[in-house]
């Protein structure tokens, strides 16, 4: 260990972060861990409640993989409304600043999108202590509340927000962000140049080797053995709406060996709850998010991958999901615009389907000609995802990609 960087302390500021199962707070989690591996002191700031179910506690203080974790109390009370998630957001990022500004030897600071305001606190911080700042852009507010409807344009509230945006990209020494329409938006809202890096986050392979149907205890427990199962596996957002494929569904309960899982959490998953409960369909369930340790049971249960991106929210979110269905070999079914980075994966490396929002009859014909596909095709093109895995996205080229930024700025 280098003893310059053992003095050195990067704080991590992130809302969420293991064991909650956000997709943002594992991999800050590995980020953290990889930075503590290369000999710095790393401090993260997180909430001490679940982010979807704030009856989950945390452990205040604990070290995990090198990395002192000091959650806050106040900082999370769930997602039954705007108000009280701005609520835990304010409260959490007080917390920060006030504790920020006396961390010892502090050296930089790494930021992300969780809460949204996140990079307030980091730039506050940056103010009195003139440390560099990298900012990991994992989605873009308020370009998604304004595409979902929750804001209007040129409101108060989303000029805030973008003046937030600008000083974070005008201040901070490296960017991040996950694909190259993303790296757009943010270029368009105030110059990055070269401070800006553009690498996709990474898929948890080391929990997620393929496991065969016949040998797969998920599929067993929950009555799959002899389904075709499409499976949608994260958050549950109306960022990624699946209204068409939930009406696909109902149209094709004539064949009973369709079944159409939707595992995780979120505020979409009201919606297909009640869609279930309305239409009365047989062949849609849900289930909640599943341990990361059981996750390559749940994952390889499917036989196709859903990936649904709401065409407004191309270069906003990314689509995390369709990195776990390529480490298990399992092809994917994009719901969404090709003109997107899933339709740039699908056009170049041939690892799935594409059918567009609202399109309820092709969507229709296309699960029924996948149900129909030999089994041995599915795996070529679910292979084919696998490889690119290995050879380009693992997590130990990318985590490894990212800290080398963290570093530099």
């Amino acid at each position: 260990m280098s003893s310059k960087k053992a003095q050195e302390t990067i704080l991590v500021i992130s809302q969420v972060y293991i064991p909650d199962p956000t997709s943002v707070g594992q991999h800050m989690h590995d980020a953290a861990a990889e930075l503590a591996r290369r000999g710095y002191r790393v401090l993260v700031y997180a909430a001490s409640r679940g982010y979807d179910d704030p009856s989950r506690k945390y452990l205040r203080r604990e070290t995990l993989d090198g990395v002192t974790i000091r959650r806050l109390p106040l900082s999370s009370f769930g997602k039954k409304s705007i108000k009280v998630r701005l609520l835990g957001q304010s409260l959490f990022l007080l917390q920060v600043i006030v504790r920020g500004l006396f961390t010892r030897r502090l050296d930089r600071i790494l930021v992300s999108t969780s809460p949204p305001m996140a990079s307030t606190a980091a730039v506050f911080i940056q103010f009195f202590r003139r440390v560099p700042i990298t900012f990991w852009a994992m989605d873009i507010n308020p370009d998604q509340i304004v595409a979902m409807g929750q804001a209007r344009e040129g409101s108060f509230v989303v000029r805030v927000f973008d003046w937030i945006n600008r000083t974070i990209l005008k201040r901070a020494r490296g960017v991040v962000a996950l694909d190259r329409f993303m790296a757009a938006r943010l270029e368009a809202k105030s110059s990055v140049g070269d401070r800006m890096a553009i690498m996709p986050p990474w898929p948890h392979e080391s929990h997620l080797e393929p496991v065969d149907h016949a040998n797969n205890p998920f599929r067993k427990e929950h009555g799959l053995d002899d389904k075709f199962v499409i499976m949608y596996s994260g958050n549950i957002s109306p960022a990624h709406p699946v209204i068409t494929i939930l009406e696909a569904a109902r149209k094709i309960q004539d064949d009973p060996r369709i079944v159409f899982l939707f595992i995780g959490g979120g505020n979409g998953k009201k919606q297909i709850d009640e869609f279930i409960q309305r239409e009365q369909v047989s062949n849609v369930r849900t289930l909640p998010y599943q341990p990361l340790d059981q996750i390559k049971y749940s994952l390889s249960a499917a036989d196709v991958h859903l990936v649904a991106m709401g065409t407004e929210m191309v270069g906003i979110v990314h689509p995390c999901k369709v990195y776990g269905a390529m480490a298990v070999a399992r092809p994917v079914l994009l719901l969404g615009p090709m003109e997107s980075h899933v339709g740039e994966l699908l056009q170049s490396h041939d690892i799935g389907w594409q059918v567009n929002h609202g399109d309820v009859a092709n969507a229709e014909a296309c699960i029924r000609q996948l149900a129909a596909t030999p089994a041995a095709e599915l795996a070529v093109k679910g292979n084919r995802g696998k490889q690119l895995i290995e050879q380009e996205l693992s997590m130990k080229t990318l985590c490894g990609k990212f800290c080398d930024v963290v570093e530099w700025t």
